[in-house]
């Protein structure tokens, strides 16, 4: 797989409890521990507790987020292959 270095994200963490990302295509889904985004340079895993999407602008792909911060991960597409039900039902 080859990277496209031209891309930029940003990811921004205030205090463990305020998120910015920048470069957000998508948000796949979310509840209030784990928010999972598709962005510029892969998927994207957030965990957490109390999280709660605050803002997301789809013109820009900018998107803030609140809440207890634990993780953030970015996935390999192997791991995301098959639909949001064949993840829950492995």
């Amino acid at each position: 797989m080859q990277e496209n270095l031209t891309v930029v994200q940003n990811v921004i963490i205030e205090s463990r409890k305020k998120l910015n990302i920048s470069g957000v295509k998508d948000v796949i889904s979310f509840d209030d521990e784990t928010v999972l985004l598709d962005t510029e340079l892969g998927k994207m895993t957030v965990k957490g507790e109390g999280l709660h999407i605050e803002s997301y602008n789809t013109q820009t792909g900018d998107l803030t987020a609140t809440g207890k911060i634990h993780a953030i991960v970015y996935m390999s597409d192997a791991k995301t292959t098959g639909g949001f039900l064949s993840r829950i039902f492995r």
